[in-house]
């Protein structure tokens, strides 16, 4: 695979601890798991192979394990494997009350004479490092400088930033590619985008995708007419379709798949059909409403599931309506863990709270979805008809009447 930028440090870590310029300590910077596990991975099939990984792979706490405890041991020789291999978590313990001034002398008195048979490797997993350095939090800067003039002279420092949006895209393309699966560029980017460039994330449902297109077919076999009751009458012959191989897999995963498999793209459908609505646009929120009823696993049995999130929408809308929200930043602050929406999701539906004029609009729009609620839980003879209804009104301009008939419609949602 082609290097990336966002992958250039963990590259030159990966490559460096196999050769003899390995350091004898490492500091792993940032809170990307997949990056962390990548760079574990990498250091478990170098130096710590499955034979011997019960005797020389140590995973230690500070919280738990003092530095002192954890220096005796690395300049210990083992009597089982010819390397060790220590993973120290909780750094942050090192940088907390104190001068810790004990501890980073032996620290210090380590390195200036270290075990050639050992590796340090620091986990620093309470910073969060952005793609840009320039915009890492103050905080986060401040505890990046207290490590690296603590343990820069010793260690070398490997940053775990966010990977960059494009190099995930290109990532995705890429791996998808080494196994012999076409990835279309605009599924890499829908892939990308519903889940906020999360390599974590990405990589669970790449796989997942992977699996689904590459999954052989197995051939249908046609029912019997019932109409020919002189070919029913006879004894059936063996069906050639059970000697069929399976129909080759695919191997494409197309943007329909991604809207289909990834959760996150199905969220992003309902947000195009809450702005279609926000902007009064009628025909393209109706159009919405049937592509996310076809991408429903329950079609119009789905339907109290696409209301609850559209009333969780407009109350949300709401709240950043009330709470003047102009930046994405603030949205975080004002909407509480659990009520959150998609970081993708963020900046459009802020845009989309600032197009209606007053709370009063919003509220009228909570308890329209509210009656449709309503109507749907009576078992009405069309249910898709409800949600039709519900979306013309929504995505109409509300008259000014002194007499309002969806108030009288209103639940806690």
């Amino acid at each position: 695979m082609a290097s990336l930028k966002s992958f250039a440090p963990t590259d030159r870590f990966v490559a460096e601890i196999a050769t003899p310029a390995i350091r004898p300590g490492y500091v792993l910077l940032g809170d990307e798991i997949f990056l962390y596990d990548r760079c574990r991975k990498a250091v478990l099939e170098t130096l710590a192979p499955i034979s011997t990984r019960d005797f020389c792979l140590h995973d230690l706490d500070l919280a738990e394990t003092s530095i002192f405890e954890i220096l005796d041991q690395a300049q210990t020789p083992s009597l089982m494997a010819p390397f060790q291999v220590f993973f120290i978590r909780n750094l942050k313990t090192l940088y907390g009350r104190g001068s810790k001034k004990d501890e980073f002398a032996a620290i210090d008195a380590y390195f200036r004479s270290p075990n050639p048979a050992a590796l340090l490797i620091f986990v620093a997993d309470h910073l969060r490092i952005p793609t840009d350095l320039r915009k890492m939090d103050y905080q986060d800067k401040e505890r990046y400088e207290k490590i690296r003039e603590s343990l820069g002279d010793w260690c070398s420092l490997v940053e775990l930033a966010r990977v960059e949006e494009n190099d995930a895209i290109k990532w995705v393309t890429t791996a998808a590619e080494a196994q012999n699966i076409k990835f279309d560029p605009d599924a890499a980017r829908e892939l990308v985008d519903a889940l906020g460039a999360d390599m974590m994330l990405i990589s669970s449902e790449f796989e997942k995708l992977l699996l689904y297109v590459s999954a052989p077919i197995a051939p249908t076999q046609e029912a019997p007419d019932p109409s020919n009751t002189e070919k029913s009458a006879l004894p059936s012959e063996p069906s050639e379709s059970k000697n069929l191989p399976s129909t080759l897999a695919r191997n494409r995963v197309t943007l329909g798949d991604v809207e289909t498999m990834v959760l996150a793209a199905k969220q992003r459908s309902l947000y195009e059909l809450t702005d279609a609505i926000s902007l009064r646009d009628r025909p393209r929120a109706l159009l919405l409403l049937h592509g996310l009823l076809n991408a429903s696993d329950g079609g119009e049995d789905a339907a109290i599931g696409h209301l609850y999130m559209l009333a969780r929408t407009f109350r949300q809308m709401l709240i950043i309506s009330e709470k003047n929200v102009r930046d994405s930043r603030a949205i975080w602050q004002v909407l509480w863990q659990g009520f959150r929406m998609p970081p993708f999701a963020a900046e459009d539906l802020i845009k989309q709270a600032r197009r209606y004029k007053s709370r009063r609009d919003l509220t009228r729009a909570i308890r329209l979805v509210a009656r449709a609620d309503l109507e749907l839980r009576s078992s009405p003879a069309n249910k898709l008809l409800v949600l039709e209804r519900l979306i013309l009104d929504l995505a109409t301009e509300p008259k000014p009447n002194l007499y309002d008939p969806t108030l009288q419609f209103a639940m806690e949602l």
